[in-house]
């Protein structure tokens, strides 16, 4: 009766991770470029129950176990790991130019204290030293560097080539290569979009922010299958709000259900010790 204890606990553990998962979904549901967790769990290998002593059971020829099979005995679960899942989020239009969203796998790269990191999140801003920086002030890269632009003189295509133009400046709207406007341009830069070979092992490190592993490999420059870069767009969060809910309500019932066998087994074990104090 002791096992139905440990049974029970690994459910309820597995389950507030899983919890904890959702939670934080559902916290970041708003935030750009955000990409859901989910929990993945394991069973633990399970018991064969076999029934002893039987004196009506006829064995087969041949066998080895003469005990004949009852079923199989659960020994519990663990969380095997949690994992994010990278699916496009839908782009939402802000006329912005230093907005930008990737229609596509890929991530950005950003310029950090502890070197390059990677994001989702195209809010970018303009920097005090005239560089394109993400909102908490690291630098994007671009493929030759930091990229040095002037407010509203500049355009990205779907290639993520970056063109200037000194003779134009509107703070009003966000332009485009059809206009007459940027009939004289120059390419500066290209953003530069890597990917990984196992996205699914990529480290969060806060601030929309992730980091290279072991497991995911390291990150490698998109010549070929690069997304579009949508200028003027951001990405929501790949969180369905209804789906986290209905989840969430699964865990719960989960949880008390694994709590319900935890205390029936501490009643058996109480009735058993009495029963036996008795005898």
């Amino acid at each position: 009766m002791i096992r139905g204890y440990y049974i029970g606990a690994s459910g309820m553990a597995s389950q507030l991770n899983k919890m904890d998962a959702i939670a934080n979904n559902l916290a970041n549901v708003d935030l750009t470029g955000y990409k859901r967790d989910t929990a993945v769990f394991k069973a633990f290998p399970e018991l064969l129950i076999r029934r002893m002593g039987d004196k009506y059971y006829k064995f087969p020829m041949g066998s080895v176990d003469n005990t004949p099979v009852v079923g199989k005995l659960g020994t519990g679960v663990e969380t095997n790991e949690v994992y994010t899942v990278f699916e496009q989020g839908p782009l939402k239009e802000t006329q912005d130019p230093f907005n930008f969203a990737l229609d596509g796998q890929g991530f950005f790269t950003v310029m950090t204290p502890y070197g390059e990191r990677y994001t989702r999140n195209g809010s970018f801003i303009l920097g005090p030293e005239g560089m394109l920086v993400t909102k908490e002030g690291y630098p994007v890269m671009g493929e030759n560097g930091f990229i040095k632009i002037k407010a509203n003189n500049f355009m990205v295509d779907e290639d993520g080539r970056i063109f200037v133009n000194t003779k134009f400046s509107d703070p009003n709207r966000l332009v485009s290569m059809e206009e007459n406007e940027w009939d004289q341009t120059e390419l500066l830069d290209r953003l530069k979009i890597v990917k990984v070979k196992r996205p699914r092992y990529l480290a969060k490190q806060g601030d929309s922010l992730w980091k290279t592993t072991t497991e995911s490999g390291d990150a490698q420059l998109m010549e070929e299958g690069r997304p579009k870069i949508r200028q003027g767009f951001l990405e929501a969060s790949n969180v369905n709000p209804v789906t986290e809910m209905v989840q969430m309500i699964e865990v719960n019932r989960a949880y008390e259900a694994n709590q319900k066998t935890i205390e029936t087994q501490d009643s058996l074990l109480g009735r058993l010790i009495n029963e036996a104090l008795r005898v």
